[in-house]
């Protein structure tokens, strides 16, 4: 079977991201790789970051 487990359990546009995003990854999948790697890194800071906040806040409140 050729089949993921995402495409049995989620709609098609379920786990994708918004549109305006979706315009930016595919000018980025046009990118260099070493390009892309930094792109990706910055990604992950920014989450990285954006999650720290969130856990934080949440240890003050709790």
């Amino acid at each position: 079977m050729s089949i993921t487990i995402d495409s049995l359990v989620f709609d098609e546009d379920e786990r994708g991201p918004d549109e305006q995003l979706r315009l930016q990854f595919e000018a980025i999948s046009q990118l260099p790789t070493e390009e892309k790697e930094i792109v990706k890194e910055l990604l992950d800071g920014m989450i990285i970051k954006y999650q720290s906040r969130r856990w934080d806040a949440k240890r003050q409140i709790g």
